[in-house]
């Protein structure tokens, strides 16, 4: 089976209109799009101690994306999920919300993941899985407050693996940094079924790793919360909800959009036949501001460096400059796919 990493990825919390949790562009919900042109049916699983709740929004009336949360509920950001949300309309049941308490080990986080997880291969029957692994449900993490293993935070993604379906495997949340870097480390090792040692080999960032300079560390002490009863509640009242679910849901014909990004080169402009102006030289050239290399020179001043401050910063642009023609200023016709 294909599988893909990006541990760079994984915002879950950003919406349509707005930033929110450290996440500004969920790439979660663009690739799911993507993916939606060529499978008929796709699953997302997120880990994230927190609610995948830009991701379940987006999708929230289609049955076409499953999207099931692993999650702190509760008094936590942010603050939804709970087990009562299961999509609306077309996408009823297409929501699967787990809330968790604090303090949630290796042995009741694999009771419910893998019995829910089961069901929903079964019932579901997806064409392929996107994997957000965020790794703040570790253990010792600054944000979080589960108590899980690297082992047992990996085992959910390996379980996955079983299924033979093409996957997308994300990061996320992680405010440890050391635990971040051996957990995704040791994933990545298991995605390519590779036995990594315990042992850190000699690095230039071995001081962070100590006192004992290994792959793996030991969970805390911390209570459970999620008592055996709990447990067993959550995990009946989902598989009671997966049983409602029609068989396998099928995707009519359709005109299929074009890829986001189009490489098409027979579709660019011959540089030989444009002037200079067109190429971005010339009198027109001049007049735009310059970019800072990110180096200083005799002829640059201090209105030349970027500004990451935003309210000091220039007014945005939408990115696409109007060309000029014959005198006239010519616009663009419309909307493009990602404004709508």
């Amino acid at each position: 089976n294909d599988v893909v990493i990006n541990w760079a990825g994984g915002l879950h919390h950003a919406k349509r209109s707005e930033a929110s949790g450290f996440c500004y562009v969920n790439d979660i919900v663009l690739a799911i799009l993507e993916l939606a042109k060529y499978h008929r049916r796709v699953l997302y699983i997120d880990i994230d101690i927190h609610h995948g709740d830009g991701v379940e929004e987006a999708f929230y009336t289609t049955d076409r994306v499953m999207t099931v949360s692993f999650h702190k509920f509760g008094d936590y950001f942010p603050g939804t999920g709970s087990i009562e949300d299961i999509g609306y309309d077309k996408g009823k049941l297409y929501s699967l919300n787990v809330p968790l308490q604090d303090g949630i080990d290796d042995e009741n986080y694999e009771q419910l993941f893998k019995p829910i997880m089961t069901k929903v291969m079964e019932r579901y029957d997806p064409d392929a899985i996107v994997f957000q692994s965020g790794a703040d449900s570790l253990s010792g993490d600054r944000l979080g407050c589960f108590n899980l293993s690297i082992k047992g935070h990996a085992e959910c993604l390996k379980f996955m693996t079983t299924f033979g379906k093409p996957m997308l495997v994300l990061g996320g949340g992680g405010y440890t940094i050391r635990n971040v870097a051996r957990c995704w480390a040791y994933e990545t090792g298991c995605l390519l079924n590779a036995d990594l040692a315990d042992d850190l080999p000699p690095n230039d960032y071995i001081e962070y790793f100590g006192p004992e300079y290994r792959l793996h560390f030991t969970p805390s002490n911390m209570e459970n919360q999620n008592a055996k009863e709990y447990v067993d509640k959550i995990r009946a009242k989902i598989l009671q909800n997966l049983e409602k679910i029609p068989p396998v849901p099928n995707v009519p014909f359709h005109n299929v959009p074009e890829d986001a990004l189009n490489m098409d080169d027979n579709e660019r402009p011959d540089p030989e036949l444009l002037d200079d102006d067109a190429k971005g030289g010339g009198e027109h050239g001049k007049d735009k501001k310059k970019l800072w290399d990110g180096e200083l020179d005799a002829s640059d001043d201090e209105d030349d460096k970027p500004n990451r401050n935003i309210s000091d910063a220039s007014e945005p642009t939408n990115g696409v400059a109007a060309k000029k023609e014959n005198g006239k200023s010519e616009k663009d016709d419309g909307p493009t796919a990602m404004d709508e």
